[in-house]
């Protein structure tokens, strides 16, 4: 098998760090919240790892953080699990998102270990896994697909 048409996971190459990834996310939604998106942590070929820290406006009844607002993060990182691989491609699109809620998200920090598992020339598939205080023991999982222009 060549080289031709290897996905950049395989090479083991990403076009964009953390730090470029954090500055395209600002640059993108500039009327977001500060905060309120969450930030990558580290990007790494088929990789990134986020964290949000929630304010009480994301508290829904019951003091937990809402579910919006996990989906949101979980999304953020899919985005940014992309254009990690594929470079500043604003119009990259969500095309499903599928969250399964497995435990109370209790206030506090939230992380995002986000898997490209399987990056196409027109979709990418990944598994997003948030959690609070114990990565083995996530809060939520979300098979998330993006459709690439």
């Amino acid at each position: 098998m060549s080289g031709e048409g290897q996905s950049p996971i395989s090479s083991g190459a990403i076009r964009m760090d953390a730090d470029a990834l954090n500055e395209f996310l600002k640059a993108a939604f500039p009327h977001s919240e500060p905060g309120s998106r969450g930030h990558i942590v580290s990007a790494a070929p088929g990789f990134i790892q986020a964290r949000m820290d929630p304010t009480d406006k994301a508290l829904r009844p019951g003091g937990l953080i809402s579910g919006p607002t996990q989906m949101g993060f979980a999304d953020m990182a899919a985005y940014a699990l992309v254009l990690a691989h594929i470079g500043p491609v604003a119009m990259a699109v969500t095309s499903a998102l599928n969250y399964q809620f497995l435990r109370p998200c209790r206030p506090g920090p939230l992380f995002a270990d986000a898997h490209m598992l399987r990056l196409g020339k027109r979709l990418a598939v990944m598994d997003v896994r948030i959690w609070t205080d114990d990565a083995d023991k996530p809060v939520g999982q979300a098979n998330v697909t993006y459709a690439i222009p």
